[in-house]
């Protein structure tokens, strides 16, 4: 139990595609964008899954900073969702040598990848950032007969096949990993839980509020208009501490149910591009990250920085991509 904690807490990645000038990643400097440079131009990220979800909040959320701050001037984002995410990656590993692109992903995008079968691996792509850290949420529309994640667990164990839970990733992502070990924890058997997979936050959402699943497992982020629109009621979420942006939400442990899980996002380009590319990514992102605004975006959104670059996250990812592998082999899913 403790060692799935562990391999969950450290969380997911986001990968973003960032097409830069005709002749690769430029800047209107001399210094390739770092530091008090110009703005970078011409740049495009791509999201692996459907508008709304996770991936996509988090990539508007710095192309807006990036151009707020004049990090970088026309920037682009598009979604190419498919096979939980695996359809951008194929298509950012097939961009190999193409410096002008990126894509924002993470811990959805590792386990879809095994589980899957896809023949591109985050292995294969240039690691660039990591972002951020978010703990995920129990959440049910608000006319849920679920008052309380006690609630809720006694009618779940009662029967769990009879409660469908409906998350934001293919099997293999945090929002099937959490659900899995919420089971395993109030001892529920894993095999017997009835997941509903969506392609992302933003297909999620409607089945929530439709009432086509009981409850969803996912990043509270996702949620947080319609939570404070009195559609969507939180239950608990995942974290260690409570989070600011849901300061009345009992934490699980809190709740009496000892699990912790925290997903992460990050961003990762194709093979091959040139060294001077790879740093106008770290040095745009790097700059995002110590904007005033992208500090106030974190606080807002009740995501926890997690920011590293380069060779740290390289090192974060194979972790991770290891770790993965080796749970959802577990699970009987690799």
């Amino acid at each position: 139990m403790a060692t799935r904690r562990n391999i969950l807490v450290t969380g997911v990645a986001a990968v973003t595609a960032l097409a830069l000038g005709a002749c690769g990643a430029t800047a209107d400097s001399a210094n390739g964008g770092s530091g008090g440079g110009g703005p970078a131009t011409g740049l495009r990220i791509m999201v692996p899954n459907t508008p709304g979800g996770g991936y996509d909040t988090t990539a508007r959320t710095a192309a807006k900073v990036m151009e707020d701050a004049k990090i970088a001037t026309g920037l682009q984002v598009f979604n190419l969702p498919g096979a939980g995410g695996t359809v951008g990656l194929q298509r950012t590993v097939n961009e190999k040598d193409n410096g002008k692109l990126a894509m924002l992903m993470g811990l959805g995008v590792v386990g879809a990848s095994y589980t899957s079968k896809s023949q591109a691996t985050l292995t294969q792509t240039t690691p660039l950032a990591k972002l951020i850290e978010e703990a995920g949420a129990i959440v049910v529309p608000k006319d849920s007969p679920y008052r309380t994640i006690g609630d809720l667990v006694t009618a779940w164990k009662a029967n769990p096949k009879g409660l469908a839970v409906g998350g934001g990733s293919s099997p293999g992502g945090p929002d099937h990993l959490l659900p899995m070990q919420l089971a395993k924890t109030v001892g529920i058997d894993p095999r017997q839980v009835n997941f509903v997979s969506y392609d992302g936050g933003g297909e999620l959402l409607p089945a929530l509020l439709g009432g086509k699943v009981a409850f969803g497992a996912s990043g509270f982020g996702e949620f947080l208009d319609q939570v404070e629109a009195g559609q969507l009621r939180v239950l608990a979420v995942t974290s260690e501490a409570p989070v600011e942006a849901l300061k009345d939400v009992p934490t699980l442990k809190a709740s009496g149910i000892d699990l912790v899980f925290t997903n992460w996002r990050g961003i990762v380009a194709p093979p091959g591009i040139s060294d001077a590319d790879k740093q106008v990514w770290i040095d745009a992102l790097t700059r995002m990250h110590e904007s005033a605004q992208w500090k106030a975006e974190l606080t807002k959104r009740g995501w926890t920085d997690a920011f590293v670059t380069g060779d740290a996250f390289a090192t974060f990812l194979t972790e991770q991509d290891r770790s993965v592998a080796d749970l959802l082999k577990q699970l009987g899913l690799a």
